[in-house]
């Protein structure tokens, strides 16, 4: 069945949404939110490409690969983003979170 072979690939990426909307959402309450702005910003970019690379799995999209290769992209620069701002927990492990989705996204795109 399709569905086991993306199944470590559509784990990763709910993980990664989860971890973004957290992260978003604890970014909006930080002192300084324009500090944080690209944080947010690269947080819904990437919870919202997870969604649809979870959805684009789960229905055998024909694009499956080609957005999961984005999703991995998008996943890498929000990590990057994230980790900029470690000291907060939220970004720490939203970064962790966007590093491992990027890997199974890449490994799922080749």
């Amino acid at each position: 069945m399709q569905m086991l072979m993306y199944q470590e690939c559509i784990d990763a990426c709910f993980d990664c949404m989860v971890a973004c909307n957290s992260c978003y959402d604890a970014c909006l309450k930080e002192d300084d939110v324009k500090m944080m702005a690209d944080c947010i910003r690269t947080d819904r970019e990437c919870a919202d490409i997870c969604a649809l690379a979870i959805k684009a799995m789960q229905s055998n999209s024909p694009f499956a690969k080609q957005i999961c290769a984005l999703c991995a992209e998008i996943c890498e620069a929000c990590g990057e983003e994230c980790q900029k701002h470690s000291h907060h927990d939220h970004c720490r492990r939203c970064a962790e979170a966007c590093f491992r989705c990027a890997e199974v996204c890449r490994r799922m795109a080749a």
